[in-house]
């Protein structure tokens, strides 16, 4: 019995933390961002809707191509009531290069422990890196949808259309 017992305990212990799914709350942080400021959360609660677009890792081609979409067509996104971010485990000296290089006039979050990633179940396995995942987060601070289905070359249009799929409101 003590033997079933530990060998429960070791599969709970190595068990991947579970992704989030839409409902959940979405875990509280407080990012350092390649504008110099720091962002936290709760920041939006019962503001606007926040999207984090993780990326795996800055100057890396499939992250170039999505932040230059969010960069040339921010508009897009800019007519939601809708805070947006890119996010990785990057340092943020690293992400404030990469958002000058290209042009992005939205902040880059940085994450160099990964625990905000692993928290938003995005951190890969063994590596401090997050998967390329888009996570949409309402007015509540719960999650609306989690996408893992990107297309860097048109990560803004495919957000915009998937905030007018959730409904969120559209800044008059």
């Amino acid at each position: 019995m003590r033997k079933l017992l530990l060998s429960f305990t070791f599969m709970l212990l190595a068990a991947p933390v579970l992704a989030l799914q839409p409902g959940d709350e979405a875990p509280a942080f407080t990012l350092a961002a390649s504008d110099g400021k720091s962002y936290s959360l709760s920041d939006f609660n019962g503001k606007q809707a926040v999207v984090i677009a993780w990326y795996p890792k800055a100057f890396t081609k499939g992250c170039t191509i999505e932040c230059k979409s969010l960069a040339e067509n921010g508009h897009l996104i800019r007519a939601y009531d809708v805070a947006y971010f890119m996010a990785s485990t990057d340092e943020v000296e690293d992400n404030t290069k990469f958002a000058a290089e290209q042009k992005a006039d939205f902040p880059l979050l940085s994450d160099p422990t990964g625990e905000v990633a692993k928290a938003y179940g995005v951190k890969m396995p063994v590596l401090n890196m997050a998967k390329r995942v888009t996570i949409y987060i309402g007015k509540d601070g719960k999650v609306l949808k989690v996408d893992s289905d990107i297309k860097p070359a048109t990560s803004a249009e495919d957000m915009a259309k998937t905030l007018e799929e959730l409904g969120i409101a559209k800044k008059s």
